[in-house]
């Protein structure tokens, strides 16, 4: 079956998306471009699984239009819809229904929310709601604008009022987190915010010369280990005393990539999180999980096992203009 980007041009009007950016990240460093809103900042942490992954900032309209026209592989696999839909009528609902269905399942949409979807749009459409194509896909997408947009979601990075706010970026092994680590850096010192940067990966070789690189980039200034068996909690622990001392805003520190089945690893984590808490009370602000937006749903066992270790306060989605299955953001909003 033909497919074209313009098949579900319906989803999502012609909105401006921030700085191009395919939900979880930026694009490269020189097209970064100051972002139109501010972090908020408050005190007080809340439940994980209430907020797990949480939406970015921007509008629930252009998220929408990221999940259905961002990424290749979902757009690819949704474009069925537009022509399902196309010539629909009331005779072949169950059928058009049913493959609208997979489509969705194909795009890693999960059976909860598929089903959602699927069983809202059958009631509209047996109860007289929705009378012609157009409408189904005008439903289909406040159905998923609905999702996104849930009450009570946050996206903003909750700071508290304490400085320095610190922030832990964590994860498996190239999920992207030295990378997301330098371009937060890059959008929090647009915004005027003093940023420190923390080496905390102290396994991966050259992880070190990667994050100064990003430092040198964005202007801002770096702790680094001293020594090679130098040990993780020592280094975040410095940089935060560090930033305490010498009024910065924002403390951002990366860890070791490791799996989250790797227990002596996952307790590592444990000791960086105390260390930081040593220094500023109610610290680490934010644990930030960054996550390879091609491992799909399966993303989420990563989730529950790095929260019951060290608490995760978000997610940052990672890869999601290649290949990735974009439907598995919906209903499980995301900070970047």
């Amino acid at each position: 079956m033909a497919t074209s980007s313009a098949h579900l041009s319906f989803l999502a009007g012609r909105m401006s998306t921030f700085s191009s950016v395919r939900i979880g990240l930026f694009p490269q460093i020189g097209e970064l471009r100051p972002p139109m809103t501010r972090f908020r900042c408050s005190a007080g942490p809340s439940g994980f699984f209430t907020r797990l992954g949480r939406l970015i900032k921007e509008k629930a309209k252009s998220d929408v239009e990221k999940v259905f026209s961002g990424f290749s592989k979902t757009r690819e696999n949704l474009a069925v819809i537009d022509e399902l839909l196309l010539f629909w009528n009331l005779s072949e609902t169950d059928r058009v229904l049913d493959e609208l269905e997979e489509a969705l399942l194909v795009s890693d949409f999960g059976p909860k929310i598929t089903v959602r979807i699927v069983e809202r749009l059958r009631e509209d459409i047996m109860s007289g709601k929705l009378k012609s194509g157009s409408e189904i896909k005008d439903a289909l997408k406040g159905s998923v604008l609905e999702m996104l947009a849930k009450k009570n979601s946050k996206t903003e990075l909750q700071l508290g009022f304490r400085k320095p706010a610190v922030i832990m970026i964590v994860g498996v092994n190239g999920g992207g987190k030295t990378t997301s680590l330098g371009k937060l850096a890059h959008r929090l010192k647009n915004e005027g915010t003093k940023v420190l940067m923390a080496a905390g990966d102290t396994f991966r070789a050259a992880a070190s010369d990667q994050l100064e690189i990003w430092a040198e980039r964005t202007g801002c200034e770096i702790v680094v280990a001293e020594g090679e068996k130098a040990k993780a909690a020592t280094v975040l622990s410095k940089a935060v005393k560090r930033g305490k001392e010498e009024g910065y805003d924002v403390v951002l520190c990366d860890t070791s990539g490791r799996l989250h089945t790797n227990y002596s690893l996952m307790e590592e984590l444990i000791a960086c999180k105390k260390a930081v808490g040593k220094i500023v009370s109610g610290a680490p602000n934010e644990i930030l999980l960054v996550l390879d937006g091609n491992t799909g749903l399966n993303m989420l066992p990563q989730a529950r096992e790095f929260n019951e270790v060290v608490g995760i306060t978000g997610l940052i989605l990672t890869k999601l203009d290649g290949s990735a299955r974009g439907g598995c953001v919906v209903d499980t909003p995301i900070k970047f």
